[in-house]
C-alpha cells in the first residue's frame, strides 16, 4: 500500500514559510475521496446517516469558506477530476480546488482559526489521499522593446 498524504509536515509548513513568498498564493488542491466517509474519530461531527466521502467533502468546503473569506481566502475553481491526460495512468484524483490567499502569513492564520480546526474532521472523514501544492506567482513582462 502507498503512502497518503493528509496533513502537512511540520518540515514542509516551515519551508513554505522561509520561501518569503511576497503577495498571494494559490493552493493547488488533488483529492481522492473515500467511497464512505469515516467518521470515527470525529464522532461529535458524524452526521445521523451514513454518507459518502463526496458529500462529506462537500459539507467540508461549506462550512469552511466563511472562515476561508474572513481570512482574505477565495476558491477560485472547484472541478472533478479523473485520471491524467499526461501523467500516470493509475493515479487519479477526485476533486481539484484551487485556493486563493493573500498571503502565506494569512494562510497560516487561516489553518491555525480555532472555529475552523473544529470542522476539519470533516475533511478527514472524507479524505482517502491528496495532494496541496502551493503555487507562487510569476509575473512575465511580455513587451518587447
Amino acid at each position: 500500500m502507498s503512502k497518503k498524504y493528509l496533513s502537512p509536515t511540520f518540515e514542509a509548513g516551515k519551508h513554505l514559510f522561509t520561501k518569503n513568498i511576497k503577495g498571494a498564493i494559490i493552493n493547488l488542491n488533488l483529492i481522492k475521496l473515500k467511497k464512505e466517509a469515516d467518521y470515527s474519530e470525529y464522532p461529535d461531527l458524524k452526521p445521523n446517516e451514513q454518507t459518502s466521502g463526496w458529500d462529506a467533502y462537500l459539507t467540508y468546503i461549506r462550512e469552511t469558506e466563511p472562515y476561508l473569506k474572513e481570512s482574505g481566502g477565495e476558491i477560485l475553481f472547484i472541478g472533478k477530476g479523473d485520471q491524467f491526460l499526461i501523467g500516470p495512468e493509475s493515479e487519479y484524483w477526485d476533486l481539484c480546488l484551487l485556493i486563493k490567499q493573500k498571503s502565506v502569513n494569512d494562510f497560516f492564520g487561516f489553518e491555525k482559526n480555532e472555529a475552523y480546526m473544529k470542522i476539519m474532521g470533516h475533511r478527514m472523514a472524507a479524505v482517502e489521499d491528496s495532494r496541496l501544492l502551493p503555487l507562487e506567482e510569476i509575473v512575465l513582462n511580455t513587451q518587447r522593446d
